[in-house]
């Protein structure tokens, strides 16, 4: 099994959590406190980061809060990197595919340039499109299957003239592209019972679930659905529910208080789950 896989379910293991931070790092959202200082959205990072790591298993780093600035948002993005727990899975989520030389680039890019341990991507170019992702044998690459948006209806969810719907046949053909168990999908917690069903369908999958909190998953679904057999295999992915607490903070302190009330809930909600 592949080195980032082993490092996810190794702290699964550890923590009896599957806490995976969302770090959608809207400069526009973040307290005030931070928008004074030099590189805000890195204070606000480390911020969580430090409030998060005792309960976490992964960091997804959503590249759009920070392609969006320009080259200061890929510097703090890189920061960002720099600054998450080493035993902890760092995903990039960038959502790439292209023609088979750019999507080498972009797998240059996410899993040397920027060493992270794993990728989302979207599936519709086909393998060519997605084979430099999985090269990499010992990263993640997690393929857009079932997402939790309302617009996974357009597409994902179309029945194909076999009568299966669309993400049945992306869930099949990523059991057939994995190599040393270096794919994943990404499922979203608003999808109640086709979880379940997903999981039962690929026991040999990491799971990346997203849309607890803010999108209105459930922890004992995306939990209890998600996990494989040996109550390993997935992590939860929350982002705005966690990082963006409710008050006016005078204080750091205050702020990372408050963030790791959360995700202290969170992770005790998991651990009655696991």
């Amino acid at each position: 099994m592949n080195s980032a896989r082993n490092k996810a379910n190794n702290r699964i293991e550890s923590l009896k959590s599957m806490l995976c931070v969302g770090l959608d790092s809207d400069l526009s959202k973040i307290p005030a406190l931070f928008r004074s200082m030099e590189r805000p959205v890195v204070e606000f990072n480390r911020s969580i980061i430090r409030a998060t790591a005792a309960h976490a298993v992964a960091y997804k780093v959503n590249t759009a809060f920070y392609e969006s600035r320009g080259l200061a948002g890929m510097r703090d993005l890189e920061a960002t990197l720099e600054a998450l727990p080493s035993e902890c899975l760092s995903i990039a989520d960038a959502k790439r595919a292209d023609i088979g030389n750019t999507s080498r680039q972009y797998a240059k890019a996410f899993f040397e340039a920027w060493p992270f341990d794993a990728i989302t991507v979207a599936p519709y170019m086909g393998f060519d499109s997605l084979e430099p992702f999985f090269e990499f044998d010992d990263k993640l690459v997690f393929v857009l299957c079932l997402t939790s948006n309302p617009g996974s209806a357009d597409f994902e969810e179309q029945l194909m003239q076999d009568g299966r719907p669309l993400y049945r046949a992306v869930l099949d053909k990523v059991r057939r592209w994995q190599r040393n168990g270096n794919a994943g999908i990404v499922v979203g917690a608003t999808k109640a019972g086709l979880l379940q069903e997903l999981r039962a369908e690929a026991p040999d999958l990491f799971f990346l679930i997203p849309g607890v909190g803010a999108q209105g998953g459930t922890m004992q679904e995306a939990v209890g659905e998600g996990v494989d057999p040996d109550r390993r295999g997935a992590v939860v992915n929350v982002s705005r529910a966690l990082i963006f607490p409710a008050g006016d903070f005078r204080s750091i302190e205050a702020f990372e208080e408050a963030v790791r009330f959360e995700a202290t809930k969170l992770h005790n909600e998991m651990k009655e789950i696991l």
